[in-house]
């Protein structure tokens, strides 16, 4: 580990730690919400969170790793940012399955949604300011934080659709674009991941890194 890792290890620690406080803590209050009201784009961001706080812990475990181990733990995130895409579908299953699908209420649906913008953002800024230290680690945490505030905008909007048009389909559109969402960052950390393994591997082979 270099100098400069060194140095940024307080601090990546730090964010880590909070960012796992706050996905941890919202995952509860989304998911709640989300059975409550019959919400599939709200459950499958619930379980975004909850992917969000194993994608931080992971990145929190490999801080002391070889790049060849975080190049490798990357291609794992790859997988698991699909989680949610796998938790929409089964959710929307179900959902088709009831005797009367219904329409999620419109305010709680938009209040959660507005909460879960502001956690995000906390999240995404906090990573920001460290998403080039861990290599495709911490660069799979930043990314799916900013793409969940992409979600969470499109959550308010289905609400104020639903509130004016009585509907299921808005809330199942905007859980097929967080589905799309995660399949996007998957590729994106599966390329990452895929370059920092290369280079490990040359750096290792040169004599500069062990295995």
């Amino acid at each position: 580990m270099s100098v400069p890792e060194q140095e940024s290890d307080p601090r990546l620690r730090r964010t880590l730690q909070l960012v796992i406080a706050l996905n941890l803590g919202f995952f509860a209050v989304e998911f709640a919400v989300a059975t409550a009201i019959g919400a599939v784009s709200l459950f499958a961001d619930s379980v975004d969170f909850l992917e969000d706080t194993a994608m931080s812990l992971l990145v929190l475990a490999a801080m002391r790793l070889s790049p060849l181990m975080r190049a490798r733990i990357g291609f794992g995130l790859a997988g698991v940012l699909l989680a949610p895409v796998i938790a929409f579908l089964a959710t929307l299953a179900h959902k088709f399955t009831a005797a009367v699908p219904h329409a999620p209420e419109p305010l709680p649906f938009a209040l959660t949604g507005l909460a879960a913008l502001a956690v995000n953002a906390t999240c995404a800024l906090l990573l920001a300011r460290v998403r080039h230290a861990g290599g495709s680690l911490t660069r799979a945490a930043f990314l799916s934080a900013r793409n969940d505030m992409i979600a969470n905008l499109a959550i308010m909007a289905a609400a104020g659709l639903t509130a004016l048009w009585p509907s299921i389909w808005p809330d199942i559109v905007v859980g097929l674009g967080i589905a799309g969402l995660n399949a996007d960052a998957a590729k994106e950390i599966w390329a990452a991941a895929r370059r920092e393994h290369g280079a490990a591997l040359a750096a290792r082979d040169g004599g500069g890194e062990a295995p």
